[in-house]
């Protein structure tokens, strides 16, 4: 693969991250650029080590890997989704204040939801004797950019109610589940 494939391939992996960072973000009171420094560098580790881990996989159980990807993460997304949506729906007795930082689990678990299809790319670069290395680092360096990005963009939007911004967030991440799920299924993009 030559540069500019691979960092096509390294935008196209992040784009739904950077979704997911922006709700992440906006939930946020005021992130600093420090927060969104850690929040992209979780994404971009995770979304480094997914190809990686699919590449090895590929190596070694291709149709398993690929015939269960998309279920995995639209089931982390709908999951998360849902309980965004969720706290977004239930109403509080008392104001709560946004937090400055999310936890690492939350971020992880997000993280992993959206670097799945990255794990079906690194499957099918297994069978084509592609260098895995320098493309999962693009991958991981591009999404850490884009996160942080995604992050303090999030904090722009931030100003509406913290209900709103779960449940706008919560439908993102379904969104992206679903897309996830009907591009394998169907075929599509």
């Amino acid at each position: 693969m030559n540069i500019v494939s691979i960092l096509f391939l390294a935008l196209a992996m992040s784009a739904d991250a950077f979704a997911a960072a922006i709700g992440k973000g906006a939930m946020l009171h005021r992130p600093r650029l420090l927060e969104a420094l850690r929040t992209g560098l979780i994404f971009g580790v995770i979304e480094a080590i997914t190809p990686l881990v699919g590449w090895s996989l590929g190596r070694v159980a291709a149709d398993y890997i690929t015939a269960w990807d998309h279920w995995i993460a639209f089931s982390i997304l709908s999951i998360l989704g849902i309980r965004m949506i969720w706290s977004g729906l239930t109403p509080e007795g008392e104001v709560v204040e946004k937090p400055r930082s999310h936890s690492f689990m939350l971020l992880a678990m997000t993280a992993l939801g959206t670097s799945i299809d990255a794990m079906s790319v690194g499957v099918s670069l297994a069978f084509l004797d592609v260098d895995i290395v320098p493309v999962a680092f693009a991958i991981g360096i591009v999404t850490c950019i884009m996160v942080s990005a995604g992050v303090m963009l999030g904090r722009v939007l931030g100003s509406a109610s913290k209900h709103t911004v779960e449940i706008i967030g919560g439908l993102i991440l379904l969104g992206i589940g679903s897309l996830i799920l009907y591009k394998h299924l169907y075929g599509a993009g």
